[in-house]
C-alpha cells in the first residue's frame, strides 16, 4: 500500500502525524536565522539544498523545519522535506539486486530526493517482525539511532514492507550517492530524508548506505568483530563499488534477546 508519509505501526505506540511542536511567530514569507525559533540551531537549507555541516562540527546538527503551527507562509525556505517528492524517479528491475530506483533528471548535490517512509514501530514490534522473517524475505525495516548530547540514544524504527513509499526500492551501496538525515517537522518523530551526496546524472541508480555510516562515524573494532561473527547470516552485496564490503550491512540488535 503506497503512502507518501509515515503512518502509525501495528503497536500504535507512536503517531507520526501528531503535532506537538509549537510554531514560530514569523510573519514573513520566509523565516530568517536569529528571529525564527525553528532556526535557533542555524539555517538548514540554501535554495532547496541541505547546507553542509561545517568541518569544525564533529556531529551533524539536528534539522527542524517550520511546521503546521508556524505563522510563516508555504513558500518559506525552511519547508523542504515536508513538501514531499519533487523529482522524477523511476522504479526499475536491476540485474542482481531485484528492484531499484533511478532518477530521470539531474539532481544537484545537497538536494532533497525522497523520504524513507513506512510504519513507525516500537522496539518490541520491530524485533518481532525481524525475528519472524525467513532467509528468503527481504528486510525493509530500518533502525535509526541518534546520539544526544547527554549520552542518550534515540531510536526510530520504520518498516515500509506493507505500507510505504518509493524509498523502499532504494538499494544499498558501499559508495552511495544519497545520505539519510532525520528531519523533524511537527513532532519528535523524524522523517528519514534522503539527500544527494554528490551531483547525480539523469539515468543513474540511487542508493544509500544501509548502515548509516556514510557522513557519520567510522566503524569500531567491537562492531567489526560482531560483523565477522554474523557473516553466516548476512546477504551478499552486489553494489559493484571499489570499496564493496561483500555483504549488506547487518544490525544484530533486533535479533538478540531483550
Amino acid at each position: 500500500q503506497y503512502s507518501p508519509d509515515n503512518v502509525a505501526g501495528a503497536d500504535g505506540d507512536t503517531d507520526p502525524t501528531e503535532i506537538t511542536f509549537p510554531g514560530c511567530s514569523c510573519l514573513t514569507s520566509s523565516c530568517v536565522v536569529h528571529t525564527c525559533s525553528c532556526l535557533r540551531l542555524g539555517e538548514n537549507y540554501n535554495s532547496l539544498c541541505l547546507r553542509p555541516t561545517g568541518e569544525e562540527e564533529e556531529y551533524t546538527r539536528p534539522v527542524f523545519e517550520c511546521n503546521a503551527m508556524c505563522q510563516c507562509g508555504e513558500s518559506c525556505q525552511n519547508r523542504v522535506v515536508q513538501r514531499g517528492l519533487q523529482l522524477r524517479l523511476e522504479v526499475f528491475k536491476t540485474e542482481k539486486k531485484g528492484w531499484g530506483l533511478r532518477t530521470l533528471e539531474f539532481i544537484a548535490k545537497g538536494r532533497f530526493v525522497c523520504e524513507y517512509a513506512g510504519e513507525v514501530l516500537g522496539f518490541n514490534e520491530a524485533r518481532r517482525r525481524i525475528q519472524a522473517q525467513t532467509s528468503k524475505d527481504s528486510n525493509y525495516i530500518i533502525v535509526v539511532r541518534e546520539h544526544l548530547h547527554n549520552g542518550q540514544i534515540m531510536e526510530t524504527f520504520v518498516d515500509p514492507t506493507c505500507i510505504g513509499n518509493i524509498g523502499r526500492f532504494l538499494n544499498h551501496s558501499c559508495e552511495p550517492n544519497l545520505f539519510m538525515v532525520p528531519v523533524r517537522v511537527d513532532s519528535m518523530v523524524p522523517k528519514l530524508a534522503l539527500f544527494a551526496a554528490t551531483d547525480i546524472s539523469a539515468g543513474e541508480e540511487l542508493s544509500y548506505d544501509y548502515s548509516g555510516r556514510f557522513h557519520n562515524l567510522p566503524i569500531t573494532n567491537r562492531e567489526q568483530k560482531y560483523l565477522e561473527e554474523d557473516n553466516r547470516l548476512r546477504k551478499p552485496c552486489y553494489c559493484g563499488s571499489r570499496t564493496c564490503a561483500s555483504f549488506l550491512p547487518w544490525d544484530s540488535s533486533l535479533f538478540s534477546a531483550p
